[in-house]
C-alpha cells in the first residue's frame, strides 16, 4: 500500500537542520528525488510519501531534536503505511544503524558521503520491506556532480570543497565529513556561470575551510585566484564565501577581496575564543594577536568591511580570566554580528573527555554576558549607518514581520539585514531603474525578491537595519523575473542508474560542462 494514488508521482519533503553545507546538500537531495520522479509536497502536507531529515551533529541537542521529530512521525506513518522516512547528514553518519534501532519505523539511513544513493535506497527499502542503512567511510562522488533543485532565483551556494583537515578538539565535523577534497577551479567557475545564466546575482563559495582551498592540488594561493576569477563572470554582482580559518587566511585573499569589485566586503572569521590558553586547548593554531592582526589588515584594505564571527563560551578549563580575554577581543574587533554558542560536549571529540568541564550555570551566566557585550557593539556599529544609502538585494523570508509592517527585506552588500519600505522610488536616470513615475505596486514598478533597491537607513537595531522612506532607486533584474515566474534554477548533474518513480519531470538542458570531473 502507498500513500500516493495509483499512477501519480510520489511526494517528498526535506527537513534541514544545521549549517550552510546542510542547506546546500538538501538542494541536492531535492534535485535527486525530482530527477527520480518525485514531486515536492506542499509545506502544509502532513503526510507526504517520503520525508527526509538532513541532520546536523554539531550541537548536543541535535540528537534530541531528531528523535523527537521521528517520534512525532510514528503515528502518521502508522496511518499511512506507504510513507517512507529517511535520515541523512552528519547525525546519520555518526549514529548509523543506531537510528533504526532507536526508531524502527525509519526506512533509510544514508551518510554524508553517499547522498546520491538516496533514490536507490528508498526503492530498495520499498521492494524489500526492510530498512536500508548505507554509510560510506569516504566520499563516493563529489556532491556537485549531483542534480540540484536550487531554492533561490537570486542567490546560490557553490561548493568549492568538502571535508576538513583541521583537528579542533571540540568539533566532530572532520570525522563525519572526511578529509578535505577540492574541486578544480574550472568546474567551480562553470557552475557559477550556469547559475548566472539562470539569473542568479549572488554566489556564496562554500567549504568547511575555504581558504585552505587548493591544498589538495598544490596551490596555496588558489582561493585568492578563484575570487579574482569570479570577478570576470559577466552578470555576477555579488560574491561571498564561508567559512575561512584564521590560520590559513593570507594577504593575497585580502587583496583579492579589496580589488575584485563583485566580491562583497563581508567576512565571516571564526574566533571561538580570545584566550590563547583556550585556543591552544581547542587546537586552533592561531592566537588572539594573530586574529586581531587579520582584522586590522582587512579594515585597512576595506574600511567598510563587516566582520562576523563564531564564539564558544564554557570550553573545558575556561577560567573567568580566559572569558574576559574573549570579551576584550570582541570589543577590539567591533563585529557586525556574532554566532554565539555554549560549549556542547560531543562524544568522540577530544574535548568531551577533557578535565575542567564547567557547570551549566557558569556557562549560561558567561553566555548571557557575551550576548550583552556583542549586542552593545553590533548596535553601535549599525547606528553608524543611519542616514547612509545602501544597496539591497531583495530576499524572501528574511523579515518575519514584513507582512504586518508593509516592508520587504534583503541583504546589503556587507551582509547586514535591511527591512525597507516599498513606496515608489525617487527619479533616477539609470537605465532599468524605476523612477518616481513608476508605481511600486504596479507590474512595471513592483519590487520583487531578486530585484535591487537602493534605500536610506533610518533606524538601527542590534541585528538589523530599517529604511522607512521610499527607496531611492529600484532595478528590476532577471532574478526578479525568474522569481515572479516561479523559475528557480536547477543545476544538472551526473545521474547514472538511479530508479525513477512515476513520470519523471523533464530535465533542463545543461548550459555548460559544470559537472565534468
Amino acid at each position: 500500500m502507498t500513500t500516493a494514488a495509483v499512477g501519480s508521482p510520489r511526494t517528498y519533503q526535506v527537513r534541514t537542520y544545521g549549517c550552510q553545507m546542510n542547506v546546500h546538500d538538501s538542494e541536492r537531495i531535492s534535485g535527486l528525488l525530482e530527477q527520480a520522479g518525485y514531486v515536492r509536497a506542499p509545506e502544509a502536507d502532513d503526510h507526504p510519501d517520503v520525508v527526509v531529515f538532513n541532520t546536523c551533529a554539531v550541537r548536543e541537542n541535535a540528537d534530541n531534536r531528531l528523535y523527537g521529530n521521528l517520534g512525532h512521525l510514528r503515528p502518521v506513518k502508522s496511518r499511512n503505511p506507504g510513507m517512507q522516512i529517511a535520515v541523512g547528514g552528519c547525525l546519520a553518519q555518526k549514529d548509523r544503524g543506531d537510528i533504526v534501532r532507536r526508531a524502527p519505523w525509519v526506512d533509510v539511513v544514508f551518510g554524508t558521503h553517499n547522498i546520491g544513493s538516496l533514490p536507490v535506497l528508498l526503492e530498495r527499502a520499498r521492494h524489500n520491506a526492510a530498512a536500508e542503512v548505507e554509510i560510506l567511510e569516504s566520499l563516493d562522488v563529489f556532491p556537485s556532480t549531483l542534480p540540484t533543485r536550487r531554492e533561490s532565483t537570486y542567490a546560490g551556494w557553490v561548493s568549492i570543497s568538502v571535508g576538513c583537515n583541521n583537528t579542533c578538539t571540540f568539533c566532530i565535523v572532520p570525522s563525519l565529513r572526511g578529509r578535505e577534497k577540492d574541486r578544480r577551479p574550472g568546474d567551480i567557475l562553470a557552475e557559477v556561470r550556469t547559475l548566472v545564466d539562470s539569473g542568479v546575482l549572488e554566489v556564496t563559495l562554500l567549504g568547511q575551510n575555504v581558504n585552505s582551498y587548493g591544498a589538495e592540488f598544490g596551490d596555496r594561493l588558489a582561493f585568492g585566484k578563484l575570487l579574482r576569477a569570479c570577478g570576470d563572470v559577466d552578470g555576477l554582482e555579488r560574491v561571498r564565501f564561508t567559512s575561512p580559518h584564521p590560520k590559513d587566511f593570507t594577504d593575497d585573499v585580502i587583496a583579492a577581496m579589496a580589488e575584485t569589485p563583485n566580491v562583497c566586503h563581508s567576512l565571516h572569521m571564526p574566533l571561538q575564543s580570545g584566550s590563547d590558553d583556550v585556543l591552544r586547548a581547542m587546537r586552533r593554531s592561531y592566537r588572539a594577536e594573530r586574529y586581531l592582526g587579520i582584522i586590522e589588515k582587512v579594515r585597512a584594505a576595506m574600511p567598510d568591511a563587516a566582520i562576523t564571527t563564531d564564539i564558544i563560551v564554557g570550553f573545558p578549563g575556561e577560567t573567568e580570566a580566559d572569558f574576559q580575554r574573549t570579551l576584550d577581543v570582541v570589543r577590539e574587533s567591533r563585529f557586525a554580528s556574532a554566532f554565539t554558542f555554549q560549549y556542547s560536549k560531543r562524544p568522540g571529540t577530544p574535548a568531551a573527555t577533557m578535565d575542567g568541564q564547567l557547570p551549566k550555570e557558569v556557562v549560561q551566566e558567561r553566555y548571557q554576558r557575551l550576548i550583552a557585550c556583542v549586542e552593545e557593539i553590533t548596535w553601535a556599529e549599525n547606528r553608524k549607518l543611519v542616514g547612509e544609502t545602501v544597496e539591497v538585494l531583495v530576499a524572501v523570508g528574511e523579515g518575519r514581520k514584513d507582512e504586518r509592517t508593509g516592508r520587504m527585506s534583503g541583504r546589503a552588500r556587507d551582509g547586514r539585514l535591511v527591512h525597507f519600505a516599498t513606496g515608489a522610488p525617487e527619479p533616477t536616470g539609470s537605465q532599468g531603474v524605476t523612477g518616481a513615475a513608476g508605481d511600486a505596486g504596479s507590474p512595471a514598478g513592483r519590487i520583487r525578491p531578486g530585484d535591487i533597491v537602493h534605500t536610506t537607513i533610518t533606524y538601527a537595531a542590534p541585528h538589523h537595519l530599517n529604511a522607512d522612506g521610499a527607496p531611492v532607486a529600484h532595478r528590476r533584474t532577471r532574478a526578479g523575473d525568474a522569481f515572479e515566474a516561479g523559475l528557480a534554477p536547477r543545476t544538472p548533474g551526473v545521474l547514472l542508474g538511479l530508479p525513477t518513480v512515476g513520470a519523471p519531470a523533464a530535465s533542463p538542458a545543461p548550459t555548460s560542462g559544470c559537472a565534468a570531473h
